[in-house]
């Protein structure tokens, strides 16, 4: 299969004419070849989104922009069995996982920022003399830049307050998951979108990402993305005062206190570090555990991990898919092989496991537990972004803190204990911009979403998103 950019709504070739290989991680197959783009692509796809913003599109009211948003996430979920595949077979994940959870947060990413739009509400002062009331007003063309882990739930999470604000997208998905960034192509003309008011284009971050954040014309740049690419980002848009959203890297605590819940802790801290994968930005990888509860704990959590099926992503039953590549998954047994080297031990996976025929190539790692390393290792301290977490013992509730605060980044964290008072008191200590207390990936999409210090820039989520992707302008009207 041969995949296009889709530019004025319509697909187009690359104009260099090279191609990348999209690689299916779990049996290390060609699914696709997607353009190779490059600045010249990137000018074509900004220049019709700038010609689509001056449009019939610049005259849809609010009400019609939510009107489109609702058409699309209906759409997408008469479509949701094939969504789920192409994602699957993408990223590696399991078709089960897309399905309950990828593609559906995308439905209701679209549908949540259509009700946000039709109620959003602006700011009105009175005066003695005067009334002051706020407007807000799209940018103009914003692009777009998202990961491989959640390619159209996150794509979908930038896209539909982009659209509900009146703006215009290029869009660049990860050239390892491009495939459902394509199909929201298609979408968008089956749904009668005007044309141009999403673009997609396809390639590597320095060829096509690059010229989408400095080009003129764009007026933000949203990014979900490691921090290393952040800074590149950062420094190309900041000269020319874009607005700029950042979404960054992670390594997140869960603070697991003797007092709690013991069988939903387990539950719950599992599934925090292994959920897809531990492909999450999110995932709480560093796991503290209260010393008297701690090898209990441990016995728990590697029975837990141990029985995780990993394997066919089609099949119903699996726990976990393939890593995203082959290459990833050989930076994430660096990092085991760097807790080995600092007296680490293996409680549970670190092995790729057999599978026969088809997956026998593909991207497979065991879920894996390590214990036995400082809290200052490499393992403990830099973020993985694969099935492998840490665990810690501490003994005081200050002692965990300052554990948990150590790291560069601050995304998000939890915490696990019967005492609400000590749940409100640690969490509004970590330093991050999100706490779980007594569960992890809880998401109301109207709170605020991000990272402080490397985990990011601006937030995410609600009202943010509709005051990032406009500008608000305040009248002040004398009254005689």
């Amino acid at each position: 299969m041969q995949l296009y950019n889709v530019i004025d709504g319509e697909r187009k070739a690359p104009i260099g004419g090279e191609y990348i290989q999209n690689i299916n991680p779990a049996n290390n197959e060609i699914i696709s070849m997607i353009p190779r783009s490059g600045a010249a692509d990137v000018e074509e796809a900004v220049n019709a989104a700038s010609e689509a913003f001056r449009g019939e599109w610049s005259h849809f009211s609010a009400t019609q922009r939510a009107d489109l948003l609702d058409a699309i996430a209906d759409r997408i979920e008469d479509r949701l069995e094939e969504f789920a595949l192409a994602e699957s077979r993408d990223n590696g994940k399991p078709v089960r996982l897309a399905k309950i959870v990828d593609i559906p947060r995308a439905i209701a990413n679209f549908r949540f920022f259509a009700g946000a739009v039709r109620h959003d509400q602006t700011g009105c002062h009175m005066m003695a003399d005067a009334l002051n009331y706020t407007l807000r007003k799209p940018l103009g063309v914003v692009s777009l830049i998202t990961p491989w882990n959640l390619p159209l739930y996150l794509l979908s999470w930038k896209t539909a307050p982009a659209l509900a604000m009146g703006n215009t997208i290029v869009a660049k998905p990860s050239e390892m998951t491009p495939t459902t960034a394509t199909l929201l192509a298609e979408v968008f003309n089956e749904v009668g979108a005007p044309k141009g008011i999403f673009n997609v284009i396809h390639g590597l971050g320095a060829e096509a990402g690059a010229p989408m954040c400095s080009h003129p014309k764009v007026k933000a740049v949203s990014f979900t993305g490691g921090t290393t690419t952040g800074r590149i980002v950062a420094a190309s848009a900041a000269p020319q005062f874009k607005k700029l959203s950042l979404e960054l890297g992670g390594k997140n605590s869960s603070i697991v206190f003797a007092d709690c819940d013991f069988e939903a802790t387990v539950a719950g801290v599992t599934r925090a570090a292994f959920l897809n994968q531990g492909q999450i930005c999110l995932c709480g990888s560093r796991i503290l555990v209260e010393r008297s509860l701690y090898t209990k704990f441990v016995n728990a959590l590697v029975e837990k991990a141990s029985a995780m099926k990993v394997g066919d992503p089609l099949a119903e039953d699996t726990d976990l898919g393939a890593l995203i590549s082959l290459e990833h998954r050989e930076k994430v047994e660096g990092y085991i092989q760097s807790a080995i080297a600092d007296g680490g031990t293996i409680l549970a996976g670190g092995k790729h496991p057999s599978l026969p025929g088809a997956y026998k190539d593909g991207a497979w790692l065991q879920p894996t537990v390590i214990a036995d390393i400082a809290p200052t290792c490499k393992a403990s301290m830099e973020e993985i972004f694969g099935p492998v977490a840490v665990i810690h013992p501490f003994d005081t509730e200050e002692e965990a803190l300052a554990i948990a605060n150590s790291v560069e980044y601050g995304l998000a964290g939890s915490v696990w204990t019967s005492d609400i008072k000590r749940g409100h008191r640690v969490a509004a200590a970590m330093e991050t911009g999100m706490v779980w207390v007594n569960t992890w990936l809880h998401r109301d999409l109207r709170v605020p979403f991000g990272g402080v210090k490397n985990s990011g820039v601006g937030r995410e989520g609600g009202v943010n998103s509709l005051a990032f992707f406009s500008d608000s302008q305040n009248i002040c009207v004398h009254l005689q």
